[in-house]
């Protein structure tokens, strides 16, 4: 009898890997879910499909807001330092902060984990990320998909994208709509690089020593602004905002303004932190620094200037907004004074 040789596994999907590591999953969420008004309390974590009670949220006329997004190449830098407990709360930040730009709470977060070859140790620990990001933004992780794929991917290289979904009232929906003449800009801090303009630092890092610094800056976690500005939205305080990613500062807000208004900025104004600073001394234009990476700022918030001081107020001492512009109505879409204080 012909011995037979060819197998899942010998080809390099281990399933009966991947199976332990929905039951690590499964016992992770364990608590959350119970926390977690779900359709199910049985069986939430590994099944075909993730359910969710809609009804519970309690919100009128609800509509639901949905966004995708991964971390772009920061996922090299964890690799080649070897960490890769924070990557996940990044992933969860790229989405969640896409969401409460239109004022949505967000309800719950799928991630998807492609490898070449399933190390359940590295897993574990990027997934310990996404549930303290799920944690920090008040929504649960209610599925994923792992996918070990040999061949696209190298041994140790992995990929990661998540979804999330959350829900705001059609009434309390953030519209540039809302933006008034003479309404101001405030700018929220950023933790860092965040999750953008990773392959002209990986370009850079390539040519300069890495010192303790800058590992420490490269890999700070995406802030997620979920708390904070949900409780400004319930106020009705904010009529708009925008979430500093690709694309910098000036084509994101660009975005969350109408287009017969006019955005002004004061650059001067603007709290460059020290990672910028040093990525700035690599030979990089002002203009370029501006649509590569957020220069210091996270998110921002066109609101009336008489609600500024509420709205400091709800921010740690760290993330205290500050005002950098304000809305006209000119003719031109922008208007920038002054220049960057490196």
């Amino acid at each position: 009898m012909k011995k037979i040789e060819n197998s899942y596994k010998k080809s390099g999907v281990d399933i009966s890997l991947a199976n332990k590591l929905v039951k690590h999953i499964a016992k992770l969420s364990k608590k959350d879910v119970k926390k977690t008004k779900a359709y199910s309390k049985k069986d939430v974590i590994g099944g075909f499909g993730s359910l969710y009670d809609i009804s519970n949220t309690k919100i009128k006329d609800p509509v639901i807001v949905s966004c995708t997004d991964g971390v772009g190449t920061k996922i090299d830098l964890a690799n080649k330092f070897k960490k890769f407990d924070t990557i996940g709360i990044d992933l969860v930040a790229m989405c969640v902060n896409d969401l409460i730009v239109q004022g949505a709470k967000p309800l719950f977060f799928l991630d998807y984990i492609a490898v070449g070859k399933l190390n359940l140790n590295k897993t574990k620990k990027i997934l310990k990320g996404i549930f303290k990001g799920c944690e920090l933004s008040d929504c649960k992780l209610i599925g994923g998909e792992t996918a070990e794929m040999p061949g696209v991917y190298t041994k140790n290289k992995f990929d990661l994208a998540g979804f999330s979904v959350g829900i705001v009232s059609k009434k309390k929906i953030l519209d540039k709509k809302n933006v008034k003449d003479k309404d101001i800009i405030l700018a929220i801090p950023s933790n860092g690089i965040h999750s953008n303009g990773f392959s002209l630092v990986r370009s850079i890092l390539k040519k300069n020593k890495i010192n303790s610094f800058l590992k420490k800056e490269i890999l700070k976690p995406t802030k997620i602004y979920s708390k904070e500005v949900l409780k400004l939205t319930k106020k009705n305080i904010v009529n708009s905002a925008a979430h500093i990613t690709g694309g910098g500062l000036i084509e994101n807000l660009l975005r969350s303004v109408p287009k017969n208004l006019t955005l002004n900025i004061d650059l001067s104004k603007i709290k460059i932190t020290k990672i910028f600073k040093w990525l700035k001394s690599k030979n990089i234009s002002d203009e370029e620094m501006m649509r590569t990476f957020n220069c210091g700022i996270g998110f921002c918030l066109i609101v009336n200037k008489k609600n500024k001081k509420k709205i400091v107020k709800v921010f740690p001492k760290k993330y205290r907004p500050y005002e950098i512009g304000f809305i006209s109505k000119n003719k031109s879409k922008v208007n920038l004074s002054n220049n960057l204080k490196w």
